[in-house]
């Protein structure tokens, strides 16, 4: 059986796995486990299955934590990342440990990977339209994710491949039209933020028209978010700010789903953000089902 490796999970620290595995264990199991004395600590084994076609696996790492931290081990059929076949159930990993702990980790394990490999094959559906059509730029996520589930969500994003978008609040500046309003004007609000970000944090600004972000564009904004633009006036605003700020980064989004996405695609729109990404977005059904013993019958002679 093969290891479930993915270049993006050399990212995420070892103690953020053990962490998120307590809490989602402890959230399960705060106090006694009654059921687990009708199972006993004997040693099983369970089959994880995926019962929904042609998904992309994500989310083993998190799952493997799970069972780490109550005693278990897993052997992974497929690797992270890759897509799981046509069939209607598909063996993808076997798990062993004490029956009590193994079922312990049952349910927080299976929510995680079910909802990262939803997130993944909605990424991987995405990208494989831009690249299709031949779009050159970065399908991105947003910060619409689930509160205390941001950073599987995250990586969720990169298996499938595309942009993560800034991880948080630290992680780029974005100012949105609350901050223009609180602040006064655009140019302001971007004369502010740089004055604390300084060279290492790019700043964003949300636009809602072309002179917008000419606005931002002209006090320093590195990205303007082309915002709730009809596919035709976004391409027509992206190629004239772009032709007056050559370095100019254009994102659009609002509005942009699955279903509309490639009237987006423009030479001069860098990244396309969707909500949907996280937001309303399937997730794989998978499900662990423990083996029952085998019967040996002895032959009398």
């Amino acid at each position: 059986m093969c290891p479930a490796l993915h270049t993006a999970a050399h990212m995420i620290p070892p103690h953020a796995l053990t962490r998120l595995a307590q809490e989602w264990l402890g959230e399960d199991a705060p106090n006694f486990d009654p059921a687990g004395v009708c199972v006993g600590s004997q040693e099983v084994e369970a089959r994880l299955l995926c019962k929904t076609p042609h998904s992309v696996l994500a989310g083993s790492p998190f799952f493997t934590a799970v069972f780490t931290e109550v005693g278990c081990t897993v052997d992974w059929v497929f690797q992270e990342g890759t897509e799981i076949g046509p069939d209607a159930i598909t063996l993808t990993a076997v798990v062993r440990g004490p029956a009590r702990c193994l079922l312990l980790g049952e349910r927080p394990a299976l929510n995680c990977l079910a909802r990262a490999s939803g997130i993944a094959t909605r990424c991987s559906q995405l990208q494989a339209m831009a690249t299709v059509r031949g779009w050159h730029g970065e399908v991105a996520g947003t910060r619409k994710t689930t509160p205390g589930f941001r950073l599987v969500e995250k990586y969720a994003m990169l298996v499938g491949g595309v942009s993560m978008h800034r991880q948080d609040l630290s992680g780029m500046v974005m100012l949105k039209d609350n901050h223009i309003w609180a602040s006064g004007s655009i140019t302001q609000a971007v004369k502010a933020a740089r004055s604390v970000c300084g060279f290492s944090s790019k700043i964003e600004v949300e636009c809602c028209s072309a002179e917008e972000g000419r606005e931002a564009a002209g006090a320093g904004a590195d990205i303007v978010m082309l915002d709730n633009f009809q596919p035709q006036e976004l391409h027509v605003a992206a190629q004239a700010l772009k032709e007056e700020f050559a370095t100019l980064l254009i994102e659009a989004s609002g509005g942009v789903t699955p279903g509309n996405m490639a009237t987006y695609f423009s030479p001069h729109v860098d990244i396309i953000s969707l909500g949907c990404i996280t937001q309303g977005c399937p997730v794989v059904d998978f499900s662990l089902k423990v083996q029952k013993p085998v019967a040996h019958s002895s032959l009398q002679e």
